[in-house]
């Protein structure tokens, strides 16, 4: 399949998914391993969107990460951020990660996985290179871009964006013309050999097909796997969650059998590797946000049991309840993501009654007046968020680019810190906060709050995930709303801000 297809007739033509539920499997399969750990190197935190209950380091120093291989949980990930890096610090980064992950395990068994983009922006294939020097050899290292939420599908080999009824092939795509990490092929394999400056040849990737998943099954992916040559490298396609689930089981197998793999992928395989089923969209009620008139609730252990003779809400965010008092303060956002789909979620803020609109001008950071604009920018947001009124706060919309994607990337970090540079300096504790971009959102948590260890407690919206901060963080016990800037339709954004108001 080439250029743009509609969904329903790329679908038709596949065969029908595996009709076993494999989860249980794969969730006994974890139990039976509590020392084993998947461990997720993040190159930014919006690849938490598919998973709960799970920790999020923003460190990676050896004694932390032995603290972590000694907890219960059978997951963690550890943030990097190093989309923003230029490629020889993501590399070196990589490099201390991965040896820093060997010493801490102290001979425990772990998975590692590489998580990035789902439209194949990265550090790709260099941050797993990278991990192969110090963790490897490994015996092949998986390509997973599939991520069902942001609808970003991988048949025949070939990587799709979903847009309306439509597939596109991701090199179609605005992605795909970005600055720092543009390229031209959807075609895996062949994207592997451009990404690798034809160090790995298109006719090397190895592939596991949908017809393989959904015919063979379990079995079928085992058998493959074990017969894939020492350092090789696989596209899995998957267009749907059974796929992943079909892949996971098979690839449990295989390790059984001694074989170790690095996986580079997209938010949708830990889920699966954890076996994890789909939590409830995480609301005011469930977040622990909510109160009835001047009472304060003590939600139930189920978000959906009955509180005080009334159904408590689920996934309605209109909820009939106002914030608890200490939470009083307007709720902020911060958008540095400059795609098109954040550009049209900004536009229909306009509907969000009473909300705050400030822009920060970009030619302004960049320029002698940066000082006293974020001094003029900081008095205004804290003078609304503690009169009780939500604020966006937005970049100047449009990409700034240089003359190199090293000096883009420069670009982009002094964007961003300057919007860290506005919420180190508040004084108010927001009732949440709202970070709009990958980039933004792992450098507002990090240099801006603080968070050294997140927990993550679901989704608020498909494909946008939700932490509640640590103790160590300036503002303790936050709410903080991870929005990646090319997740949800256009008014995505609205909805979320208009779900958390009073």
């Amino acid at each position: 399949m080439t250029g743009r297809i509609t969904k329903a007739s790329a679908f038709a033509s596949l065969p029908r998914p595996w009709p076993e539920d494999l989860r249980p499997r794969i969730r006994a399969a974890v139990a039976a391993q509590p020392q084993h750990k998947v461990v997720v190197i993040d190159d930014d935190p919006t690849g938490t969107q598919t998973v709960y209950d799970v920790p999020v380091l923003t460190g990676w120093e050896v004694e932390n990460l032995r603290e972590e291989f000694s907890r219960a949980e059978p997951c963690f990930y550890i943030l990097t951020n190093s989309r923003s890096l230029p490629p020889e610090e993501a590399r070196s980064l990589a490099l201390e990660v991965g040896t820093n992950l060997g010493t801490a395990a102290d001979g425990r068994s772990f998975t590692v996985v590489s998580r990035s983009d789902s439209t194949l922006r990265g550090h790709f294939p260099t941050e797993t290179d990278a991990l192969g020097e110090v963790l490897g050899p490994f015996d092949a290292t998986l390509l997973i871009p599939y991520f069902e939420d942001g609808g970003r599908y991988t048949i025949d080999d070939v990587h799709y964006l979903a847009e309306g009824d439509d597939l596109i092939p991701t090199a179609d795509t605005p992605f795909a013309r970005d600055a720092a990490f543009g390229y031209r092929s959807s075609h895996l394999p062949t994207y592997v050999e451009e990404k690798s400056a034809g160090r790995i040849k298109a006719g090397e990737v190895q592939s596991i097909g949908l017809t393989e998943l959904r015919h063979g099954g379990p079995d079928a992916v085992t058998a493959r796997l074990l017969k894939l040559s020492r350092g090789s490298l696989a596209v899995i396609n998957a267009a749907g969650a059974t796929d992943l689930d079909v892949f996971v089981t098979g690839l449990l197998a295989a390790e059984a059998q001694g074989r170790r793999f690095c996986f580079r992928t997209a938010a949708q395989f830990p889920a699966a590797r954890l076996g994890l089923e789909p939590r409830p969209l995480r609301t005011t009620w469930t977040l622990g946000l909510a109160t009835m008139g001047d009472r304060e609730i003590e939600l139930p252990e189920n978000p959906d049991a009955t509180v005080s003779g009334s159904e408590a809400p689920k996934r309605n965010w209109k909820s009939n309840c106002s914030f608890s008092p200490e939470n009083q303060s307007g709720g902020l956002t911060m958008v540095g993501s400059y795609v098109p789909a954040t550009t049209r979620q900004l536009a229909r803020l306009s509907e969000v009654e009473g909300l705050l609109q400030i822009e920060l001008r970009v030619d302004q950071v960049l320029s002698a007046r940066r000082h006293q604009t974020l001094a003029d920018v900081s008095r205004i947001v804290a003078t609304a968020l503690s009169a009780g009124q939500d604020v966006v706060v937005f970049t100047s919309r449009g990409q700034v680019n240089a003359d190199s994607p090293a000096a883009s990337l420069q670009i982009g970090r002094r964007i961003s810190e300057a919007l860290v540079e506005l919420l180190r300096s508040l004084e108010v504790r927001p009732k949440y906060v709202i970070a709009k971009g990958g980039i933004t959102s792992s450098d507002l948590a990090t240099h801006a709050l603080g968070v050294k260890r997140a927990m993550v407690l679901g989704q608020v919206i498909p494909g946008v995930p939700v932490w509640r901060l640590g103790p160590e963080s300036k503002f303790p016990g936050l709410i903080y709303i991870v929005f990646p800037g090319n997740v949800g339709e256009a008014k995505a954004l609205a909805d979320v801000i208009e779900g958390f108001s009073s």
